[in-house]
């Protein structure tokens, strides 16, 4: 059984829908797995727990949205 797992931000269900689908479908095409074979894991990260550049990806993202 292969797993993939997948480590993002904060997504919404319908992105875990689209991620969960096309990540499937595309290792299946590639590996030629059947799709029920397959285990996909997402896990969430606050970003307060990100880092990029050097710093957290919650200050990066609170800079942007004042500029």
């Amino acid at each position: 059984m292969p797993v993939i797992t997948i480590e993002a931000g904060k997504v919404n269900k319908s992105q875990k829908e689209a991620m969960i689908r096309e990540f499937t479908k595309t290792a299946s095409a590639i590996l030629a797995i059947p799709e029920p074979a397959f285990v996909v894991l997402i896990k969430e990260n606050d970003d307060d727990n990100i880092g990029t550049g050097g710093e957290l990806l919650s200050k990066v993202k609170a800079k942007r949205a004042s500029q």
